[in-house]
């Protein structure tokens, strides 16, 4: 069945932020949505207030945040587009209570950081670091000692994860062992085994990777008490968040040479731009990489998240689909013939579907189809109506007292 949209394409105003691949227009444009506005970097508060107002559908990656002011001023918004893995930038509360879908890419650059995390392992343990300063300085360091193979090796991964779980299987395909903690209870992937607790990763593992979102259990995680459990002369990678490691004592513990080694590529405080002067207590210090938020930026990775999100924004845009969403009940539901279908988001409180059945059945509108979900502060209803009274229904669910969102989808 085809349908287009009630509202006229060329109506429906589209804006992406921060070099979002080409990848994530191509939907868009391919069925006729011509309003694409494509903004290069990040926009402060203030700035993305102003731009916000007309905006239906918004893209952005981690810099851009999504406040309650933003979601304020987001008049026409439907829907947002992270366009990488996390969604920490937009505050979801709010959206959320605005029936403002959001979207993201969990899976999409997991290969991409979990080949850069193998890549950093070799390059730590062997000293390549301490080597290459050394070179650029016209300095000839050829020696063996602190070098050592990662076969034979053991691996710890806190967050068995997507991308945990990748590493996992790359790591032991290279022949190190592989051991692993995560706060829910994961099959282990080959011969890795699970770690009844974080001590037990950090005590046994050469080389400790985490994978962990941001949250506030996971907020540095790894302080002052957490890495003295730490098997001397181990290495520290972390390519997940940048507040889950206290970095004031992963440099105190590099100095004193309890750890050997580390890779860092998220911080607490991140600059807005490129170009822009970037300070951590981690500078100058021997055998550090330090890299500014690309565990995910390859050319195939940005593809792969262009495309991901902007089938899941099109989908909700056209269909009402919002499998994948973080604020809007998951639903997914084929077309009905001979109908029109209305979208309705309103507060999840007792009686809201009464009330629509009452509405609509009081005035001899007849729901021909109908699906509810909800969440802790939201509903989600989908109706299919007899075309020749849609508009009439539409102005009756607008009257119900809950109602957040009514929109024609077709």
């Amino acid at each position: 069945m085809s349908n287009t949209t009630s509202y006229p394409k060329e109506k429906i105003n589209i804006l992406f932020l921060e070099n979002i691949s080409d990848k994530a227009t191509v939907q868009f444009k391919q069925n006729g949505y011509i309003n694409i506005k494509k903004i290069s970097g990040a926009l402060s508060e203030q700035d993305l207030i102003a731009a916000i107002k007309d905006v239906h559908i918004i893209g952005i990656r981690s810099k851009t945040k999504i406040t309650a002011k933003v979601l304020e001023a987001a008049e026409k918004l439907q829907a947002i587009g992270c366009f990488c893995i996390g969604v920490n930038q937009v505050n979801l509360d709010a959206a959320t209570k605005k029936g403002v879908a959001v979207f993201n890419a969990p899976y999409s650059n997991t290969r991409s950081v979990a080949e850069l995390v193998i890549g950093l392992a070799i390059m730590l343990i062997r000293r390549i670091p301490d080597k290459n300063n050394a070179a650029h300085k016209g300095i000839w360091l050829k020696e063996a000692k602190g070098s050592f193979e990662l076969r034979g090796k053991t691996l710890g991964i806190i967050g068995y994860g997507n991308i945990g779980s990748q590493v996992s299987v790359l790591a032991e395909n290279l022949g190190m062992k592989v051991l692993f903690y995560d706060t829910e209870t994961k099959l282990p992937l080959g011969n890795a085994v699970a770690a009844k607790s974080l001590k037990e990763v950090t005590s046994k593992a050469d080389i400790i990777t985490l994978h962990v979102p941001e949250t506030e259990q996971t907020k540095k995680l790894i302080n002052k008490n957490t890495i003295k459990n730490f098997k001397a002369n181990s290495i520290l990678i972390n390519y997940a968040r940048g507040e889950v490691v206290d970095l004031e004592i992963l440099a105190k513990a590099l100095k004193t040479g309890h750890l050997s080694g580390a890779a860092v590529d998220v911080f607490p405080y991140e600059p807005e731009k490129n170009g822009d002067s970037f300070i951590t207590p981690l500078q100058g210090l021997n055998n550090v990489i330090l890299t500014p938020h690309i565990g995910g930026s390859t050319e195939e990775a940005q593809e792969n998240i262009g495309e991901d999100v902007s089938i899941k924004l099109f989908n909700y845009l056209e269909r009402g689909i919002t499998n994948g969403s973080h604020t809007v009940p998951a639903i997914s539901l084929p077309p009905v013939e001979g109908t029109h279908r209305i979208l309705h988001i309103h507060k999840n409180v007792p009686g809201v579907l009464s009330a629509i059945n009452t509405s609509l059945s009081s005035n001899k509108i007849n729901i021909l189809a109908q699906y509810l979900k909800t969440n802790d502060i939201i509903g989600y209803a989908v109706l299919d109506i007899d075309k020749k009274l849609s508009k009439h229904a539409v102005e009756l669910l607008k009257q119900i007292k809950e109602t957040i969102k009514v929109r024609i989808l077709y």
